[in-house]
């Protein structure tokens, strides 16, 4: 009897591992952040946070983050695919350059830092907004040694699409992607279609496809930089049009 049941459970066992859905339990991790690390920043653009629509294509997009924002150096730009990625940081230099109590902001990666300088290859380096440099460093100083980190963006509803283009030509902003923020591979598929067609990277976080994809209800795949995917199913009706935004499903 006992030898019965232990074969059962085995059999049990084995036709559970081959199911598709036990794939489930292979799920990645939710992004949590990497190491401190040394590097330097800078500010620019205008104190009221304006002048600052970027390399990464948010223009019109990131009111949200309310000015708490940075340009990469190139070495974390990477081509674009630095876009969305958040960074807490820390002033680490003396009191006549850093504000006193002021433990750390968190900002949005939105720009690229112009080339030269403290932003060539291989430094890694922060341009501010002058308002999120303000909250950690005196303006005086103009360049602050700073400790930072990537950590997970905690961002409010889900991810945003914003379409633009013509019936022969489609560029969709993917932004407000929380998790790693930064995305590395998008798809899209109409409503009754099997295959998922894939996005090319235009610049920055905007991508592009040349597939018919009006009158269709579309579902876009997101993939950030650590591997996971979220998937948002039907984000838009079959009239949707250009120039407006959609909210898909957001990282958690």
């Amino acid at each position: 009897m006992a030898s019965s049941l232990k074969a059962l459970l085995t059999l049990v066992v084995v036709v559970v591992l081959l199911q598709p859905w036990s794939c489930v339990y292979a799920r990645r991790p939710r992004f949590v952040g990497g190491p401190w690390k040394n590097a330097h920043a800078t500010f620019y653009g205008a104190g009221d946070g304006t002048g600052r629509t970027g390399a990464c294509g948010y223009s019109g997009t990131n009111q949200d983050l309310k000015f708490q924002t940075t340009a990469l150096s190139n070495a974390l730009f990477i081509n674009g695919q630095g876009c969305g990625s958040c960074y807490e940081l820390k002033c680490d230099g003396d009191v006549s350059s850093c504000k006193v109590g002021q433990p750390s902001i968190f900002v949005t990666a939105t720009d690229q830092c112009p080339p030269g300088g403290w932003c060539n290859p291989p430094l890694e380096h922060f341009d501010l907004a002058e308002l999120a440099f303000l909250q950690i460093a005196e303006y005086k100083a103009g360049i602050v040694p700073v400790q930072y980190r990537r950590v997970p963006c905690q961002r409010q509803g889900g991810v945003r699409f914003t379409i633009e283009g013509n019936p022969n030509f489609n560029l969709v902003t993917v932004w407000n992607v929380g998790g790693a923020g930064d995305i590395t591979n998008v798809q899209v598929k109409g409503d009754n279609e099997v295959s998922w067609i894939p996005l090319r990277r235009n610049w920055g976080q905007k991508w592009e496809t040349d597939a018919t994809l009006v009158g269709k209800a579309l579902s876009f795949r997101v993939t950030t930089s650590d591997g996971r995917s979220s998937v948002s199913r039907h984000v838009t009706p079959q009239n949707w049009q250009f120039g407006q935004s959609y909210e898909g499903k957001n990282f958690r």
